[in-house]
């Protein structure tokens, strides 16, 4: 059991370490100390349900439609893009930064609807979190869901730190090149994200 947790929280930190469009943004938001804990929440949550869906079989339902995966993709391009071009836009008028938290606060329905975009309409997570997490949990058969387990709990450490981590920073977040470096950054990674998903259609 142990093993197969350990197991399972090893690959999902090896699968959601890296710089991609969500990670991106709960850095921002971490930075900006903003609704940090709401999106921590989110973010575990939804992975928590993903890797629960994927353990139960839900990847093979997901390889047999390609059509889900299609419709994610054209949906989840064109929220990047359009997140990138704001995020350019920020990079590009030091009128919107404050030497103070990076600028005014956005509505919380706002930001948890971007987290919950960038997670739920990425076809990525499909493919990693319930796809290919599902795949590597049935291999240890009745402890799948101990693995399961370990890769939620990888999933809220990673999160939790990248959220509540970011304040450490804190001194570099009252500089207006900060802002502007890390919005350009991830103007870049939405838009990389939204390219590779466009591609990925052909």
């Amino acid at each position: 059991m142990i093993v197969a947790v350990v197991s399972g929280l090893g690959f999902g930190l090896s699968l959601i370490v890296a710089i991609g469009a969500q990670n991106a943004f709960v850095l921002r938001q971490g930075l900006r100390r903003e609704y940090v804990a709401a999106i921590v929440l989110v973010c575990t949550a939804s992975d928590a349900v993903l890797i629960s869906a994927g353990v139960g079989g839900l990847g093979a339902l997901v390889e047999a439609a390609p059509v889900i995966l299609t419709v994610a993709r054209l949906a989840g391009a064109a929220f990047l893009l359009g997140y990138a071009m704001l995020a350019a836009r920020r990079a590009l008028r030091p009128g919107a930064l404050t030497a103070t938290v990076g600028g005014a606060a956005a509505a919380a329905p706002a930001v948890l609807a971007s987290c919950l975009a960038l997670t739920w309409l990425n076809p990525h997570v499909y493919l990693d979190t319930v796809v290919l997490v599902g795949s590597v949990a049935s291999a240890h058969g009745s402890l799948r869901w101990w693995f399961g387990l370990g890769a939620a709990i990888g999933s809220a450490i990673w999160f939790s730190a990248l959220g509540f981590g970011a304040r450490l920073l804190s001194p570099l977040a009252h500089r207006r090149t900060t802002w502007r470096v890390l919005d350009a950054g991830i103007a870049l990674i939405m838009l990389g994200s939204a390219t590779t998903l466009l591609l990925g259609l052909r």
